[in-house]
């Protein structure tokens, strides 16, 4: 008899043994979200650790590629999570959305995305991170979901996004005052967006003034136009969104994150919601040497942030 317990005892031991060991993933995943394959990265040295998932900007970009860039630090805390969006990256590649792209759409894959990686993790709860665009989902989250959500934060965020780029007419024509070529591109541009025209005249002058001159050429041009496409329905739709009188409270720790510099989504927009929102936790983090790519710009600083208000 004291043989059969020692033995059963030992078999237990064995058990809990293994169930204390880290389970390490690096993968990346095809499943159907949304009725078509979507692709989803995960990397973490323990699987227990929380989920982060990122929400990249664009729309139609991926954060995939460069992701160790700006989680090098994070991921000794986090199962770090990379999703292409539908008509993105990886699962563009795929295949194509067989629908035009929204944001109720895009909501819901985020919605499924969630509850995957949750039951695939065994986990009640993630971290969820949104970046320019990817707000636009994010809070879509927030609004509906909060009870999946440990803490939102909210990276360079559309927030009056309308407003926004009203204010960033203004200050474009400022800047190029006496470039005869941007003031008459400028001067066509109108809101709402009445045409791809619209847009792409605000942006090509916008990436000129951070440097990138080759927004001139005929080969950015075209691309901008066939990335409208597809996406100018979204973003229109984007440019309807006013979190202020739409999302007054939130049931979910959030977190703000602005680039001093950023003039794509107004930093002045985004600390005046952030002090009328009502949530149980939030905090506004100011990066001083950063534009609209925050997690490029100060990948260290970004990251310990986000550790920080895990205390």
């Amino acid at each position: 008899m004291k043989k059969v317990s020692l033995f059963i005892l030992t078999l237990l031991s064995i058990f809990c043994l293994a169930q204390l060991q880290p389970v390490k993933i690096d993968t990346l995943l095809t499943t159907e979200i949304g009725g078509i394959k979507q692709v989803i990265e995960i990397k973490t040295d323990d699987a227990n650790k929380p989920i982060l998932l990122f929400l990249s900007g664009g729309p139609g970009s991926s954060m995939m590629k460069n992701a160790d860039a700006y989680t090098n630090i994070l991921k000794n805390k986090f199962t770090i999570v990379q999703w292409d969006q539908r008509d993105a990256g990886k699962t563009l590649a795929l295949n194509p959305s067989p629908v035009q792209p929204s944001v109720e759409l895009m909501g819901k894959d985020t919605y499924e995305v969630i509850n995957f990686l949750l039951k695939r993790l065994n986990q009640k709860k993630l971290y969820l991170l949104g970046s320019s665009w990817g707000n636009a989902l994010g809070f879509y989250i927030v609004r509906h979901h909060p009870e999946l959500l440990h803490a939102y934060f909210a990276v360079n965020p559309v927030i009056s996004q309308l407003e926004s780029e009203k204010e960033l007419l203004k200050t474009l024509k400022v800047h190029f005052k006496d470039n005869p070529v941007a003031m008459e591109e400028l001067e066509k541009v109108h809101f709402p967006f009445t045409n791809d025209d619209d847009m792409f005249y605000l942006r090509k002058w916008l990436f000129y003034k951070d440097g990138k001159e080759y927004v001139t050429s005929d080969d950015f041009k075209k691309g901008f136009l066939q990335w409208s496409k597809t996406w100018s329905p979204a973003w229109n739709e984007v440019m309807k969104i006013d979190l202020p009188k739409t999302l007054k409270k939130v049931a979910c720790p959030i977190y703000f994150f602005v680039g001093k510099n950023d003039i794509q989504t107004l930093t002045s927009i985004t600390k005046g919601y952030y002090e009328q929102v009502k949530a149980p936790k939030k905090d506004l983090f100011l990066f001083e040497n950063s534009g609209h790519q925050i997690h490029k710009d100060e990948a260290a600083k970004f990251q310990n942030t986000i550790l920080k208000t895990l205390n």
